[in-house]
């Protein structure tokens, strides 16, 4: 870097802030000191350090709450958490609230100041990818500024130089092959094969055959021997996507594999040795596929060593105008146009769909928007029929409740959540008893016709969802 690094060190203890400011100036660096967390959001108002670093523990304002704000206002900038605490539920607190890194009390000077400018050095590398980069848009890339995914980001750059297995748990059209690539390329295995298969797509009578390879005549048609997804992987990284759709009898042999790192092809009598690193995905909730006896337990764990969350657009939807000017440069290059650019209203009606298909919806939106749309600007009028026919308001107008409960639920269990129907079913019936009492201004026995039941069952129900009580209206006998 051409200037100093503008650090700013925040904590109540005066010997801490006196250290850290003497070692990081001798490092080149410029230092700011803050005794609370109270005038630090004023400050950043005014100006933005390249790093933080923050005790944990202070009078009035604390670091988790200084993170925080910071990280809803400024998640580009990085924060060093220091905790005297070094318990396993500071670091946790920590990095969920997006730290980029905890620092235990007492700490190496030497090892601080490295930290602090890794920290710099980190944000300096996210500033020149978000810059606008013909060579950054050739190659699949994870797109996403939103807290949610630098906590992805963070993830891979963690798992970086390791061979272990990770999980990726995620809705369709997410990019979990995106973030299996991700983990391969800046693995010690990038310079070998990443091989991918998708569960959901292959028949279950060829599964085996993929996964394993056969030995000629092992079965009718198998007129060669083949070599299976594992052999090809040797050396490299195997994705196995959607691994909840694995059948029972695949599930014990892919356990098998891992544990003794040998198998047979179908048909074969030969044990083959492959070193290979497992990263699966899926859209579904494993530990209930697990409760339900449809995956087994011991083959769960063996995957479920480090797991990373992707999150659906619809919860990073500040990301959206990112994913689109993205997948809409990429599209005007295959067709060799210019890119479309849209416009602000555009853009903010987009934020506000629901987007069931994530970023592959996206893109796929893009690359119509660069064939059908008539202007080098895109238009309200210029989107897919469909896409206008789903504004928002539709759902809260209850036109399309079944697809808001249908999301409800996949995000709960996708949260690993369980127990639904103890929850929604209760709520179903108030908003349901709530219409239709509203409806009859209260006279249960018309609302117990228009909801289908008989008076004394309504009577019940009001009485076990505590409905008598119910505010502006009253319940008639």
């Amino acid at each position: 870097m051409t200037e100093q690094e503008s650090i700013w060190v925040i904590d109540d203890d005066r010997s801490i802030r006196w250290v850290l400011e003497k070692a990081l100036k001798q490092a080149g660096m410029d230092v700011s000191s803050f005794a609370s967390a109270t005038g630090v959001l004023d400050a950043l108002e005014q100006g933005h350090p390249d790093a933080l670093v923050s005790d944990i523990r202070m009078p009035g304002i604390d670091g988790l709450d200084l993170l925080n704000q910071v990280r809803a206002r400024y998640p580009d900038l990085p924060v060093i958490i220091m905790t005297a605490h070094s318990d396993l539920d500071s670091a946790v607190s920590a990095y969920e609230g997006g730290a980029f890194e905890y620092l235990p009390k007492p700490f190496d000077v030497d090892e601080a100041v490295a930290l602090v400018r890794r920290a710099v050095e980190h944000r300096c590398k996210q500033l020149r990818e978000e810059a606008p980069r013909t060579e950054s848009l050739e190659t699949p890339e994870i797109v996403g500024e939103a807290p949610a995914m630098q906590e992805v980001f963070r993830a891979i750059g963690r798992l970086s130089r390791s061979n272990i297995t990770v999980l990726i748990n995620g809705e369709s059209g997410t990019g979990k092959e995106l973030v299996a690539h991700a983990l391969h390329r800046h693995s010690p295995r990038s310079e070998a094969p990443f091989i991918a298969l998708n569960m959901a797509a292959i028949p279950r009578d060829l599964l085996e055959s993929e996964l394993f390879g056969h030995e000629r005549g092992a079965f009718t048609g198998a007129q060669n021997r083949r070599t299976g997804r594992f052999e090809q992987a040797d050396g490299g990284t195997l994705f196995l996507d959607e691994i909840g759709d694995m059948p029972a009898e695949l599930q014990t042999r892919l356990l098998r594999v891992l544990a003794d790192g040998e198998f047979y092809r179908v048909g074969g009598h030969t044990p083959i040795q492959v070193d290979v690193r497992i990263i699966a995905a899926t859209h579904q909730n494993l530990e209930q596929l697990v409760r339900e006896g449809r995956f087994r337990e011991d083959l769960f764990h063996r995957l479920n060593v480090i797991r990373i969350h992707i999150p659906p657009v619809r919860e990073r939807r500040e990301d959206i105008p990112l994913l689109l000017r993205f997948f809409l440069d990429r599209a005007a290059r295959e067709l060799n146009v210019e890119p479309k650019q849209v416009r602000t209203e555009v853009v903010e009606f987009l934020q506000r769909q629901e987007w069931p298909g994530n970023v592959r919806q996206i893109e796929n939106l893009c690359r119509w928007l660069t064939v059908m749309a008539s202007s080098q600007e895109v238009h309200m009028d210029d989107l897919p029929p469909e896409l206008l026919a789903e504004a928002p308001g539709m759902v809260d107008e209850g036109t399309d409740w079944e697809r808001a409960l249908q999301q409800w639920a996949e995000r709960e269990l996708g949260r690993g959540e369980s127990s639904l129907l103890d929850r929604a079913t209760p709520a179903f019936e108030r908003i349901m008893i709530e219409a239709a009492l509203r409806q009859t201004q209260g006279r249960r026995q018309d609302a117990a016709r228009l909801l289908g039941w008989g008076r004394n069952t309504l009577t019940r129900k009001i009485k076990e969802l505590e409905l008598d009580e119910m505010k502006g209206q009253t319940v008639g006998h």
